[in-house]
């Protein structure tokens, strides 16, 4: 396999990333891209490549596990806030 194919499954695996319905699978698709990115920057002795791929494939991993303890409290004020709506502050007038 060529250099360049890296480069070409890298920018096809980015690119569905895309139309997947799911913001953690996109994450996840993303972080396999950024692999195959960091490879390709390797192989070319791109060195840019390789620390900007390994700074998107960090975040899109480091996010998708923050985005999924952050569903057990939807709220970022916890419980309080969430029932505001059901329990108004009174009226302080």
């Amino acid at each position: 396999m060529t250099i360049a194919w890296f480069g070409w499954i890298a920018t096809a695996v980015q690119t569905t990333s895309y139309f997947v319905p799911s913001t953690s699978m996109l994450k996840k698709i993303q972080a396999v891209a950024a692999c195959l990115w960091i490879a390709y920057g390797v192989k070319m002795g791109a060195s840019p490549v390789v620390v900007a791929n390994l700074i998107v494939g960090a975040a899109a991993l480091l996010s998708s596990f923050r985005n999924r303890r952050s569903t057990v409290n939807p709220t970022p004020f916890g419980p309080v806030l969430a029932n505001a709506e059901t329990n108004p502050a009174p009226n302080c007038d």
